[in-house]
């Protein structure tokens, strides 16, 4: 009955106590279980239910089955890496803000991850950028906007220049 495990090389021991809550349930029962989940550490559980088909009126049927918890399993494999954008909109303004919101989607649709950094004073916001692992910040104000440019901040080396909004993506990408 354990052969197929052991030649596995599955670590299992053996629990005579171990009960299904489900009366079909018959000769075997399993259980795999985790100690990184707390008190709710099984993943998967199942065992022979001989008799289920019987107890439906139908002719006895030999049969196993088992049941997992996905978002059990779930939770063991950990959170996927957060992403980190490319760069992040600093509007300076309600009009920066409405702007903004268009950049942030245009470089989006040329395959730049961009966020955007709108409360908080320009130092809380230039933090907020460097610490989500952006490369650039791109500061928008009306003034910018009337020039039809934005001030582009390497976050890394504190450089900072202007360009063309036309232009962006591209200078983004260099």
């Amino acid at each position: 009955m354990t052969e197929g495990l052991n030649g596995a090389g599955v670590k299992w021991e053996r629990a005579p106590r171990l009960v299904r809550g489900l009366d079909y349930y018959r000769h075997t029962a399993f259980e795999f279980v985790t100690d990184r989940l707390g008190a709710q550490g099984t993943v998967i559980a199942g065992g022979r239910y001989d008799g289920l088909i019987e107890s439906l009126g139908g002719p006895y049927t030999p049969a196993v089955g088992w049941a997992a918890g996905i978002e059990r399993l779930a939770m063991m494999i950990g959170a996927p890496p957060t992403e980190k954008p490319d760069v992040v909109i600093v509007p300076i303004g309600e009009r920066a803000e409405r702007e903004a919101q268009g950049i942030v989607a245009g470089l989006r649709r040329e395959g730049i991850a961009a966020d955007m950094a709108y409360r908080g004073n320009m130092k809380k916001r230039l933090g907020r950028a460097n610490d989500a692992g952006a490369a650039y910040a791109v500061i928008i104000g009306d003034d910018e906007l009337d020039r039809g440019e934005a001030q582009l901040k390497n976050l890394e080396s504190g450089e900072q220049r202007a360009v063309s909004l036309d232009l962006l993506a591209e200078a983004l990408r260099r």
